[in-house]
């Protein structure tokens, strides 16, 4: 695996996050109370044992720079090979754009490194993944380029998030769908591909010769006849963050201690910024029951169905239930919200009452006072 370069690509699409994604990139949002999403990609490339890793962002990404530093927390800080970021080479305005430009940008990185083989992939799919056998099944396979995807059904709402590949008998890619509006397989691409740093190379410079945008369209879509793709499956647990309900879910999922434990245990620990905070304080009026808890927090009320992140304080009365409770925010005496995401700094004030539904929570921005 020390051939293999890591590329992370933040171009992604962030229009059903904009409640939470206004002031940070995707990669950047809080999960699972401790973590941010670009915590589990970063971890699983680093647990295979790739040591150089190229992040390419795109706006906003202050609070991304502000989270991984040095990259030392996962083993990144170093002399050769390491964390690097990959910034745009202009500033634009938001929304997707497409990724070929900002590939062939960074092309002196990807030349100069020493790695032969490039893993492309993204931020949205959270999981815990060993990249060493599906390394191994694309060099014993010989085709160009090995997509990862997971069998699984698909809501009628995720299908415009998505991309549907079609495998013949023997594992070759016959076809691949992006956005389809009816689901022809439950092949559902994981947005993670492995090939030759010299194939990335001239797909990235033959797409932007001809005016491509998007390299799974232009590069990949387009080439589909001239080159060899196999599909390598992934059966363990994955969460596509792409809206504010998938967002909701996918959190929730983690109360369920199966889910939980797939997800941190089964392929290596998960690695995140280190913060030395006092563990939970639980007073005496606390009562908590089915919740994740980070440390720094202070719980003085009723906590049921939550997640709480990094130094959240529920004051005396206050009640949380079926809520998504981000950094240092407060929760005042006798407020009561239920099915509601709260970002960072938010502070409910005593005897407020909040709530969504389950199916679409209520989000409060960041810095709110209600």
């Amino acid at each position: 695996m020390q051939d293999v370069m890591g590329i992370i690509n933040l171009n992604e699409n962030e229009e059903m996050l904009r409640e939470i994604t206004r002031h940070r990139p995707l990669a950047a949002v809080p999960f699972a109370g401790r973590y941010r999403l670009i915590d589990f990609m970063l971890s699983s490339m680093v647990n295979s044992g790739i040591q150089n890793v190229g992040i390419l962002v795109q706006q906003k990404y202050r609070a991304l720079m502000d989270h991984l530093r040095s990259g030392k927390e996962w083993d990144l800080a170093r002399k050769r090979d390491g964390l690097f970021i990959l910034p745009p080479a202009q500033a634009k305005p938001s929304g997707y754009k497409g990724d070929i430009e900002n590939f062939y940008n960074n092309l002196d990185y990807i030349t100069s490194s020493r790695q032969q083989y490039v893993l492309l992939a993204g931020s949205a799919m959270v999981c815990n993944l060993n990249f060493r056998k599906a390394f191994q099944f694309h060099q014993n396979s010989k085709a160009d380029i090995t997509m990862i995807y997971k069998e699984q059904e698909l809501e009628e709402a995720d299908l415009k998030h998505s991309t549907i590949i079609e495998c013949s008998p023997n594992g070759r890619v016959i076809d691949i769908a992006v956005n389809p509006a009816k689901a022809t397989s439950r092949k559902v691409s994981m947005e993670m591909y492995i090939m030759s740093k010299q194939l990335l190379i001239d797909l990235v410079t033959a797409s932007a010769a001809r005016g491509g945008t998007d390299l799974l369209i232009d590069g990949i879509l387009k080439n589909l006849g001239q080159i060899q793709i196999s599909g390598y499956q992934y059966k363990g647990f994955m969460a596509r963050i792409h809206s504010i309900p998938s967002y909701y879910k996918h959190n929730m999922e983690l109360l369920k201690s199966d889910k939980w434990h797939d997800l941190f245990f089964k392929s290596g620990p998960v690695y995140t910024k280190v913060k030395d905070e006092a563990p939970v304080k639980y007073k005496e009026s606390a009562q908590v029951k089915n919740a994740m808890i980070a440390n720094g927090c202070v719980v003085e009320g009723t906590v049921e169905n939550s997640i709480l992140f990094r130094g959240v304080r529920v004051k005396p009365g206050a009640y949380v239930k079926d809520s998504i409770i981000m950094q240092k925010c407060e929760i005042g005496e006798n407020a009561k919200v239920e099915n509601v995401i709260c970002d960072k700094d938010v502070s409910i004030t005593a005897g407020k009452w909040l709530k969504g539904e389950d199916n679409y929570p209520m989000v409060i921005e960041k810095g709110t006072v209600i």
